[in-house]
């Protein structure tokens, strides 16, 4: 039997599995480990300086959605999150019922139509199979509006666990980017949560 490609088999397969039902069992169980708890710093220094409140803004992914909490606490009027786990958006649903600047969507992020000036991304790109990040970038360039930007933070790592999350790094990152957007800033983060630091980058892109 060829080990390595059993190993490659099995990869393939678990792989194709993180779907719906995949992440709705992940957030049934509580087994996010790489959530935070918070707004991540990098996000939240980037939302401070932001003036417009009425920009619309996208968080793909979105998970507990600690991102979208802070920019409504910041009176931010026009905040869209999406993920594909029922579940969760349920819950989000529940909690948010009474208010009208927050539009939550249970669906897949490369089904949804839109356009947004801004775009949030917080561990979305690192819990996809990597197979599909090229399909992730062609995918946001279509979903902003004149002058949009994506903003947030990639892991700037590898794991040793098979993932979710995937890791990778900066070069990579910027030849999978750098095709549809300008890299306005790609850098490592001086500000990242404590435990993630000296791991991230922090991107600020703006489509070409």
């Amino acid at each position: 039997m060829d080990i390595k490609k059993a190993e490659k088999s099995y990869t393939d397969t678990k792989l194709s599995n993180l779907g719906q039902s995949y992440w709705d069992k992940q957030y049934e169980s509580n087994s996010t480990g790489w959530d935070l708890g918070e707004v991540s710093p990098p996000i939240k220094a980037y939302i401070d300086q932001l003036t417009n409140k009425n920009l619309s803004i996208l968080i793909p992914g979105c998970g507990n959605t600690y991102e979208a909490d802070y920019l409504l606490q910041q009176n931010f009027t026009n905040v869209t999150v999406i993920d594909i786990a029922p579940t969760l958006v349920e819950k989000l649903k529940m909690k948010y019922a009474a208010n009208p600047n927050i539009q939550i969507i249970q669906g897949d992020f490369f089904a949804h139509q839109g356009l947004y000036d801004l775009i949030i991304e917080q561990t979305f790109f690192c819990a996809l199979n990597p197979s599909l990040r090229e399909s992730y970038v062609n995918k946001m360039s279509k979903l902003f509006a004149p002058n949009g930007k994506l903003m947030g933070v990639l892991f700037d790592r590898n794991f040793e666990k098979e993932g979710p999350p995937f890791g990778g790094n900066q070069e990579a990152y910027k030849k999978l980017f750098q095709t549809n957007f300008e890299l306005v800033h790609f850098m490592p983060c001086y500000n990242s949560y404590h435990k993630r630091a000296n791991t991230e980058l922090f991107i600020l892109l703006k489509k070409i």
